[in-house]
């Protein structure tokens, strides 16, 4: 198909772009996470003492790392394909193309890297001692192509208003914050006071984190609806961030 050799070849076009010249190449998108965690273990594990909850866990720091990763791979995805219709505004007055490409490229290129980057921290974690599941690793990456349907609707969204409202890329790091800490990356849910839990519950990327610990640390309970309820959410954003997006394809040149 034309349009998926297409995506193919942005995506490696990405992928080529983002390590020419540099040293590491593209270890550095597995190290860096890898200097993320280990920042955020010192900080909440030897400053504020943070232990992962439950009397049988097997530690913060597999807590945290099966939640961060994830989120960095969201993060990044979203981040990246927000301003890639502007980025490649002389492209697209050129050539005639399915500009969806352009964001499903820039949210798979960064969801292929911290797939794999996901998939080596629970082997490590594994070899350290620490009793992942790794039977159930399939299981997660089932949950992280979910995931990435959730951010390619968030991407589409957030791509087609950043044509028209340029402050949303300068605003979108503060707003990605924001919603980091809005999710049970650092905590548990039920660790939230139960006035503030329904709100809670509005967020569609909090399901996430703690599915992946329940599958692969088995940390609480992943029941059937709450599946199916983030799978929906997922769908649903992604359906909405299309139709956004070409609603207002046609009017992208205007004001490139």
């Amino acid at each position: 198909m034309p349009g998926a050799s297409l995506a193919l070849h942005f995506i490696r076009r990405d992928l080529r772009n983002r390590y020419l010249g540099s040293f590491s190449g593209g270890l550095w998108a597995l190290v860096q996470p890898l200097v993320q965690l280990a920042v955020y273990a010192f900080v909440f594990v030897y400053i504020f003492k943070a232990k992962a909850p439950g009397a049988d866990a097997p530690g913060f720091v597999p807590f945290l790392a099966l939640g961060l990763w994830p989120w960095t791979a969201f993060a990044e995805g979203v981040s990246r394909a927000t301003t890639t219709i502007q980025d490649n505004a002389p492209l697209i007055r050129k050539i005639a193309m399915p500009r969806e490409v352009l964001v499903f490229s820039a949210v798979a290129s960064a969801f292929l890297i911290h797939g794999v980057g996901f998939c080596a921290i629970a082997l490590a974690l594994r070899l350290g001692g620490v009793p992942v599941d790794l039977l159930a690793l399939p299981l997660a990456l089932g949950e992280f192509a979910q995931l990435f349907v959730l951010a390619l609707g968030v991407a589409f969204l957030f791509a087609a208003l950043q044509v028209f409202v340029r402050d949303l890329a300068a605003a979108l790091p503060q707003l990605l914050m924001l919603w980091m800490f809005a999710s049970p990356v650092f905590y548990a849910s039920e660790s939230l006071p139960p006035a503030y839990r329904g709100w809670f519950a509005l967020n569609p990327f909090a399901h996430y984190p703690e599915a992946f610990r329940a599958l692969l640390l088995h940390s609480g309970t992943l029941g059937l609806a709450a599946q199916a309820l983030a799978l929906a959410v997922a769908l649903g954003m992604l359906a909405l961030g299309l139709a956004v997006f070409r609603r207002l394809n046609p009017h992208f040149e205007d004001f490139l």
